[in-house]
């Protein structure tokens, strides 16, 4: 497959690359710094520089042409304020979802977060509050697309902890940690895997391999 990956210097799309190479895909990194490309070359990803958040959707579109997937894991991160969490977490989103619809790319994945699904509790941090709505109005807004084979992939609280290949992959899996290389390799099988179209799915730690759980959520579709 041809996949393309929105931000793509990030630390679950670093590692999402990586296995999609390693086992024979054409990958593309869409990232905002030319001085992140070499990160991206070193897996055989190709970098492609543009920047979401000014980028046209002509601009976009360009880059999805002949994709058979997108998968979207950019994200404001650490440090920004509640500005770009609307701008990255959900424009971004919906640019790079019009994008896909537009160059035929049908399989999409969105890289959300576990509490996406309600609205965050009154003393929830400002900041992480204004992530958490941002993420929910991007799935909301990819969700409500005919013209995309979307999943919806809300992982927990994110650790650099080594994978260990066992999570809990359910509609609603509860408040717990997951691995970044797990969320990656569970990406691979979601893409593998056309039957997840249409769902939303939680993602933690757990006791099933990754290929059965996917395999699992795909046979109740």
């Amino acid at each position: 497959m041809r996949i393309v990956i929105a931000g793509g210097h990030g630390q679950i799309a670093l590692r999402l690359e990586r296995l999609l190479t390693a086992r024979g895909d054409e990958v593309a990194g869409i990232i905002r710094k030319p001085e992140q490309a070499g990160d991206l070359l070193a897996s055989g990803t190709e970098p492609v520089v543009c920047d979401l958040e000014s980028a046209s959707l002509e601009d976009v579109v360009k880059h999805l042409e002949n994709a058979d997937a997108a998968v979207f894991a950019a994200g404001a991160g650490p440090g920004s304020g509640a500005a770009r969490k609307d701008t990255v977490d959900h424009r971004s989103a919906v640019l790079f979802a019009d994008a896909a619809e537009r160059a035929g790319a049908r399989r999409f994945l969105i890289v959300s977060s576990t509490g996406a699904s309600h609205e965050p509790p009154p003393d929830t941090d400002p900041v992480f509050a204004a992530y958490l709505r941002a993420k929910a109005a991007a799935d909301d807004d990819i969700r409500a697309r005919d013209g995309l084979d979307w999943t919806v992939l809300r992982p927990g609280r994110l650790t650099n902890d080594p994978g260990t290949g066992r999570v809990k992959l359910t509609e609603r899996a509860g408040r717990a940690e997951i691995t970044r290389d797990d969320v990656a390799a569970v990406l691979v099988a979601l893409l593998d895997e056309p039957r997840t179209a249409g769902r939303t799915l939680e993602l933690i730690n757990g006791d099933t391999a990754v290929a059965d759980a996917v395999g699992a959520v795909a046979g109740q579709g």
